[in-house]
Parts: C-alpha cells; sequence; structure tokens
C-alpha cells in the first residue's frame, strides 16, 4: 500500500480542481489518502472534492500556508505529497515519489519541475524553463540548499512534525519556499527533474499579481532569515558550521 498522501490546498476553483483529482485517479500507485483543504470557498470545490474519493478539511482562514499545513497537520502517510488544484501529474508521480525517496533515507523531501500545459503553442515549455529555472537558482542561493515548488513536491512525515510549530502560518507568505528555509540550514531536499508535471500559466498573468508574489518572496526572506541569516546557512551547506548548532541558536 502507498505511503503517500497527497495535499491539495483549494478555494474557488471547483474545475481546475476536477481535472486534477482525475488525474490522481488514473496513478499507476494511488495514494494513501487525497486531502482537500477547502479554504473557504464559495463555489463547489469541495463537492467536487468529495465526488472524486477525497477527504475534505476546512480551513477557514484565507490564505494558502494555512491551508497547507492544515491538510499536512491531518495527513496519515508516511510521505505528505503537495498539488496545487492546477497540477495534472502524469500516472506515475506518486509512485516516482515513493522509489525517489526510498532511494535517499536521508533526504527530508523532494520537489520537481512543472510545463506550462496552457501556455501558447511552443512557449510552454521555455516560459518553464524560465520561470522555474530562476525560482530554484535564486531560491537556493537564499537557502544554501534546494527549495520547494508546491505544484510538485513531497515531505516526510516526520520532516513535518519537526518542523510544523515553525512555519509561518500567515497570509503574505510563500508556504513552499517557507517550509524549505524552515526545515533549517543543511536541509537534504532533492530536486528531481523526473518529477514533471503540467501547470496552468496563470500565474505568470497580471501585473498586480506578479507584484504580490514578489513582496511575499521578500516576506518570506525576512522571517526565515531572522532567525538563520543566508551566510549562517551557507557555512552549513560548505561544512563551515555545525547544523545542530546553527539551528539551536535560532531556535
Amino acid at each position: 500500500m502507498s505511503e503517500v498522501s497527497v495535499v491539495i490546498p483549494v478555494r474557488d476553483d471547483a474545475e481546475h480542481l476536477r481535472e486534477c483529482l482525475r488525474a490522481l485517479g488514473r496513478q499507476s500507485e494511488p495514494p494513501l489518502e487525497i486531502i482537500v483543504v477547502d479554504n473557504s470557498s464559495s463555489d463547489h470545490s469541495a463537492a467536487v472534492a468529495l465526488a472524486h474519493g477525497a477527504r475534505v478539511v476546512q480551513e477557514p482562514t484565507v490564505g494558502i500556508a494555512y491551508a497547507t499545513a492544515t491538510g499536512y497537520d491531518a495527513a496519515r502517510g508516511a510521505i505528505i505529497a503537495r498539488l496545487d488544484a492546477d497540477t495534472r501529474p502524469p500516472t506515475d508521480w506518486v509512485e516516482r515519489i515513493g522509489t525517489v525517496l526510498a532511494g535517499h533515507p536521508r533526504a527530508e523531501a523532494v520537489t520537481g519541475i512543472g510545463v506550462f500545459h496552457d501556455a501558447p503553442p511552443g512557449l510552454g515549455r521555455l516560459l518553464s524553463v524560465i520561470y522555474l529555472g530562476s525560482y530554484y537558482l535564486l531560491g537556493a542561493a537564499a537557502a544554501g540548499h534546494h527549495v520547494l515548488w508546491g505544484s510538485s513536491m513531497a515531505v516526510r512525515r516526520t520532516a513535518w512534525q519537526r518542523v510544523a510549530h515553525l512555519v509561518h502560518r500567515e497570509l503574505e507568505v510563500h508556504d513552499d519556499f517557507d517550509l524549505a528555509l524552515v526545515l533549517g540550514p543543511g536541509a537534504d531536499i532533492l530536486l528531481d527533474p523526473s518529477l514533471v508535471v503540467g501547470v496552468s500559466a496563470r500565474s505568470l498573468r497580471g501585473g498586480r499579481q506578479w507584484r504580490r508574489r514578489l513582496g511575499r518572496a521578500f516576506r518570506t526572506l525576512r522571517l526565515n532569515w531572522r532567525d538563520a541569516p543566508p551566510w549562517e546557512r551557507w557555512a552549513v551547506t560548505l561544512h563551515l558550521q555545525d547544523t545542530d548548532e546553527t539551528r539551536g541558536s535560532h531556535r
């Protein structure tokens, strides 16, 4: 039986969620459970989730960081995977997560890549490389290790339980980036290009949305650099400082 719980936060995104759940229903290795966290939706997102056999958990406080944390807290699997409602995972996504983490027993989390399935013809892969490549490159520079991307990622339940009280459950943070930083200097996070999913290009649209996303990124960094600044994170990565010593001085 699969050890993977899949968590999907959603707010007023029923149609995208329907496609995501259909894709999860075609997995070569079905997940242990699918948890849809209804974040005060006014549409029929919860009904769609129930119709596809998902367990619906309510999180009334609006914000993706609240919703994902609530879903992780509710998960029962040894591995907690995370998708967005507009993600379209391939049929071997759950199986591959289990295989990758089984092959790297010291790794606390794994993240993948995506292709914009609804971008203009010929641009989906190029835009994905530019967008995700920039995120992973700048994120790693800020964290001293690989960061997580919420549209295709998984974390061990033991790792989540270790830091659940430390993640920043507030509106204006990126929950995936925050979790990667909170896992601490020297966190063993894998970036596996084989974990490829389809995602919507809607995140690239609109100047106002871009400004808000950048604001969230800077706030996520400020909150976490206050506990462990980048030079200390890199000192651990380069084996110039002990991981436990760095964590202990800030926690």
